[in-house]
């Protein structure tokens, strides 16, 4: 199994001036310590869950180039891009981007968003959740054209580009991978079965991952889509505790999702602000889940 770090709170000691500062020294740690790839979210405000709105965040894809400039091995990727905010051909220029200035290193994570306060907030469209996943299907089917030979129109229900054209054209070959965030069993993990290299489906316990494992099977197998040829990333906040105390139970349940059949596990990680902290996640972490 391989381990992502998942950045999404940069409300840290020294505020504003520090914070590029902080950023570059944990993604340079976090790669030396054999971490697989690296993440943000893609929200304008801080999430209710995390802080309050007035908390510091940065602008995901912005973000994800400074990131590129200070490592040279982990994959980056928005987890996930919302839909709404970026027109498909933008968000397709936008990756491309952080592929080519990367060297490959760009990955797509992407979903229907949420937080419709900071979207109107910012003056950002928020439909209701049937329309964005019409859009989140064409944003999908837009990146994969861009990705292509194919430089001729595309004519949607939302979304009209009177020429998809991309150049310089992704490093990675056929095209960066495709991440579907969520674990919606109708539509969301149909669409990873119909258009996805990877997924993450946000499940609430290993029940319930199990589960949409089961579900995303099915799809597969309704779609003609080999099942194998997806990987499956599970969500999971580390919290090793200050001197270590906790790591034991993390590897267990690191090891419990690899025997769902995860290959991948991506979250924060407490206090990675700490370099103690990432110190033991290279330590400890890391190589456990490497054996697994």
């Amino acid at each position: 199994m391989k381990i992502g770090l998942h950045i999404s709170d940069f409300t840290w000691d020294g505020g504003a001036p520090e914070l590029r500062f902080k950023l570059g020294e944990i993604a340079r740690r976090a790669e030396e310590a054999g971490v697989d790839r690296i993440s943000v979210m893609d929200h304008l405000w801080q999430m209710p869950s995390l802080g309050p709105p007035e908390h510091e965040m940065l602008e995901a894809y912005t973000t994800l180039g400074w990131l590129a400039a200070k490592t040279e091995r982990v994959k980056l990727l928005a987890l996930v891009t919302a839909v709404g905010h970026r027109a498909p051909g933008l968000l397709a220029k936008a990756v491309t981007t952080l592929d080519v200035l990367s060297g490959g290193r760009a990955i797509l994570g992407i979903g229907v968003g949420a937080g419709a306060d900071e979207s109107a907030g910012l003056g950002l469209p928020f439909p209701p959740a049937a329309e964005r996943f019409e859009r989140l299907e064409e944003t999908l089917r837009i990146v994969k054209q861009m990705w292509s030979a194919d430089e001729g129109p595309f004519d949607g229900k939302h979304y009209h580009l009177a020429r998809t054209l991309n150049s310089p054209q992704v490093l990675s070959r056929p095209h960066p991978p495709i991440l579907i965030g969520g674990g919606g069993e109708k539509k969301t993990l149909k669409l990873v079965a119909r258009y996805a290299n990877a997924c993450n489906p946000a499940a609430v316990d290993l029940g319930d991952a199990a589960r949409k494992l089961d579900v995303l099977r099915r799809h597969c197998a309704e779609e003609g889509r080999d099942y194998d040829q997806i990987e499956k990333t599970a969500g999971h906040r580390f919290d090793l505790g200050k001197n270590g105390e906790h790591v034991t139970k993390t590897i267990e349940h690191l090891h419990a999702l690899a025997e769902l059949g995860f290959t991948q596990t991506h979250g924060p990680l407490l206090h990675v602000s700490e370099p103690g902290q990432l110190d033991l996640f290279g330590e400890k972490v890391i190589p456990a889940a490497e054996k697994l």
